[in-house]
């Protein structure tokens, strides 16, 4: 799948912020500029890469977010 004439992220479709994107809790700006944008910036996606621990909340940029549960 491509977007933005960038391929989407290799983690995408097991990430916890495709489930609450598509439960409409997500806000699309995320997944547009992370998941099918340039990923290689998003700090979830260094981490799993990495094998780090990182929780379903975190987006992104690294924040966490307590509203997605």
């Amino acid at each position: 799948m491509v977007k933005n004439n960038r391929k989407t992220c290799f983690w995408y479709s097991c990430c916890p912020l495709k489930r609450f994107y598509e439960k409409g809790i997500l806000d699309k700006k995320w997944v547009e500029h992370y998941c099918w944008g340039d990923n290689s910036k998003c700090v979830r996606r260094q981490m799993e890469d990495e094998g780090k621990y990182h929780p379903d909340n975190m987006l992104p940029d690294g924040t966490i977010d307590k509203k997605l549960i």
